[in-house]
């Protein structure tokens, strides 16, 4: 059966959450299902925004109207703009491309113009609660263990106004990670909104100086001058995006060149059919994109699939290395695992869809509703 065809049409809407994390599963009227992810951390909250805003205007169509709804379902509910809406629109979009996949019985890769295979990743850490010495045993554990070569660390505090997360944190954990892992590893950097342009800049220069290649959100990332100004003072490359769900903004970032590198996040923009359009335009631009997937639910398998199908990838994937001590909800999420590190690569498989299915007993404990036509 055909995608346009009667029977798939949309029937249902079910949601299974907590307050982390909510997966999204749709059925057509023939019966076949997918299987999609709202954002993470209050997911709880997003879920109602999906029966609510997105379940009205998605039931009765088409998965091959999934197109046509991102567009329409933000002008729909224009009184509602940013990141809520957004959230919640993407466990539509992320279920139906799994719909697709599996009646298609290609991974999501190659429905986007991709391919199965594997992606090189960097570890990416989310913590500054701890010493440089300690960030520094844990990444060089995982560098001759699990075999990567790129790394990221933590830099500031998070919109932290120039102040560090204690007084010299910063000046001492980037020559403290370059010592530690050697000159042949890729090194980036998160500042998470934490500079002023002048200190941004000032902790750029030291950056280059380190051979660290990636500066992220070094501003307040409302603030795109700001970026703008930090991009013109330095040579490595200065990125950011993740937070930014509205297609206006996004134009804005890459008219002015106010980054080198374009980081969209998936769930945080709506899906993946608006980060494709995001890539699409930093592509025009001349601009590489290595999207955010900062935890080890599904945005990170979404982004896999992704890349792999991009003209303008990034170098690398980011992969959290944060286990259940840092991410206790990511525990016991999938039925089977789909984050496999191998030498520093993970893979996508030619498993249908995204290739993985929740796990039945968290989603017995999950918070339930349902959405369907009658």
């Amino acid at each position: 059966m055909q995608p346009g065809q009667p029977g798939a049409r949309i029937v249902a809407l079910e949601t299974f959450v907590n307050e982390f994390v909510g997966f999204v599963r749709i059925t057509t009227r023939d019966g076949r299902q997918g299987w999609g992810q709202l954002s993470t951390y209050n997911a709880d909250i997003t879920a109602q925004v999906f029966h609510r805003q997105i379940a009205p205007w998605s039931l009765g169509r088409g998965v091959e109207e999934l197109e046509a709804l991102v567009a329409e379902i933000p002008e729909r509910e224009h009184k509602f703009p940013g990141t809520y809406l957004r959230r919640a629109l993407a466990g539509l979009d992320t279920a139906v491309w799994d719909w697709r996949g599996r009646a298609e019985g290609l991974p999501v890769a190659a429905l986007l113009g991709g391919s199965a295979g594997g992606l090189r990743a960097y570890a990416s850490s989310m913590r500054r609660d701890i010493t440089p010495e300690q960030e520094a045993v844990r990444l060089t554990r995982l560098r001759d263990e699990q075999g990567f070569d790129a790394f990221k660390f933590r830099v500031g505090a998070e919109c932290g106004h120039d102040r560090d997360e204690w007084p010299g944190r910063t000046e001492a954990i980037v020559p403290a990670m370059r010592r530690a892992l050697g000159e042949e590893v890729s090194l980036l950097v998160d500042a998470n909104s934490g500079f002023s342009p002048p200190r941004a800049i000032e902790i750029g220069q030291m950056l280059q100086d380190n051979g660290v290649e990636h500066f992220e959100e070094p501003c307040p990332y409302w603030e795109l001058e700001q970026t703008a100004e930090v991009t013109r003072a330095l040579d490595l490359d200065v990125t950011g995006g993740e937070q930014d769900c509205e297609l206006s903004q996004w134009r804005r970032m890459i008219e002015m060149r106010a980054v080198d590198i374009i980081q969209p996040d998936i769930l945080y923009l709506g899906g993946v059919v608006r980060t494709m359009a995001v890539a699409a335009a930093g592509a025009a631009a001349g601009l590489p994109c290595t999207p955010h997937c900062a935890n080890l639910s599904m945005v990170t398998l979404f982004t896999m699939h992704l890349l792999r199908a991009l003209p303008n990838a990034g170098k690398y994937l980011e992969f959290s290395i944060e286990g259940p001590d840092y991410y206790p909800w990511q525990e016991g999420l999938f039925e089977n695992d789909p984050y496999r590190v191998e030498n520093g690569r993970l893979r996508v498989t030619e498993a249908p869809g995204w290739g993985v299915m929740p796990n039945p007993a968290w989603l017995e404990k999950a918070q339930y509703r349902i959405s369907r036509t009658e």
